[in-house]
Formats: structure tokens, C-alpha cells, sequence
């Protein structure tokens, strides 16, 4: 199943592209929702005020993501760090995005660390955890007093 309209996501290629680094050789599929099993649960431990908590399916997760070029375009990932413990088949990744918030345009620099589960070369479990603050910065929430 592939999910269709890709250029609905074109504000996260760059999420996309160091994901699929950080996970070569280790899944298959030629574009992010494809590494994703059908039934994935996606958890967010670390969030911001109106983020759901825990996504399940592979759907569901690219309906999450589909508006986030009307809130944020990132324009790169880097510093990517992956851990990978073979017998458990899980994988940490360490990653920051670089972009800009779309309302405000204040710069966007997050740093992320997730949690990934991997069966049968696809992703099956994700736990993410990112810095909240950066988001809040980014969108001028709270609002600044002079």
C-alpha cells in the first residue's frame, strides 16, 4: 500500500531523507511511508499542546503529517547518530531539522531522538521524542510582551 499525493509531504523530505538514511539496510521501500508497517504504532513521549500522543497505522500517521507544510517547511536534517541493537532489532536515531515556521518565519532547529522497532524489515514501532521548546520558539507561542 503506498500512500498517494507524495507532493502533499514535500515540506519533510528532508525528515524523510535522513529517516531512510538512518534505517538503510535495514527496511525496504523507496519512500518513508513505505518503510512504515500498515499497522505501526507511532508514539510522541515528548510533545507540544495539541499533537496526538500515540498514532496506530500507516494512514493514520501520513493524515498527521499531510498538513505540515501549513505549519512548518523544513529545509535539512543532519547530525544524524544511529544505534542499532541487532538482537532486540531496534534502532535509535539521533537527528536534528533545520526550517522554518510558516506563520511567523522564525528559523526552526529541533533535534529529535527516536525509537524505532523494526520486524520483518519494516517499521513497527516508533517512539519520538523532540524539543518542545524549539517548536514554541518557531511558531512565537507564548506570544512575546515588549
Amino acid at each position: 500500500m503506498s500512500i498517494e499525493n507524495l507532493e502533499d509531504f514535500v515540506a519533510l523530505d528532508p525528515f524523510f531523507r535522513i529517516i531512510q538514511e538512518g534505517l538503510e539496510g535495514l527496511v525496504d521501500g523507496d519512500h518513508f511511508f513505505d518503510l512504515l508497517a500498515e499497522d505501526v504504532v507511532v508514539e510522541y513521549v515528548v510533545s507540544v499542546p495539541g499533537y496526538p500522543r500515540r498514532v496506530h497505522g500507516r494512514r493514520a500517521v501520513a493524515d498527521l503529517y499531510r498538513g505540515y507544510g501549513d505549519v512548518m517547511v523544513l529545509a535539512g536534517a543532519d547530525e544524524l547518530a544511529v544505534h542499532h541493537d541487532p538482537e532486540a532489532s531496534v534502532v535509535v536515531l539521533e537527528y536534528a531539522v533545520h526550517g522554518r515556521a510558516v506563520h511567523t518565519g522564525r528559523g526552526y532547529d529541533n533535534h529529535f531522538v527516536s525509537v524505532i522497532t523494526i520486524k520483518d524489515r519494516q517499521v513497527t514501532h516508533w517512539r519520538d521524542y523532540l524539543d518542545s521548546v524549539a517548536v514554541f520558539r518557531a511558531l512565537g507561542w507564548p506570544a512575546e510582551t515588549r
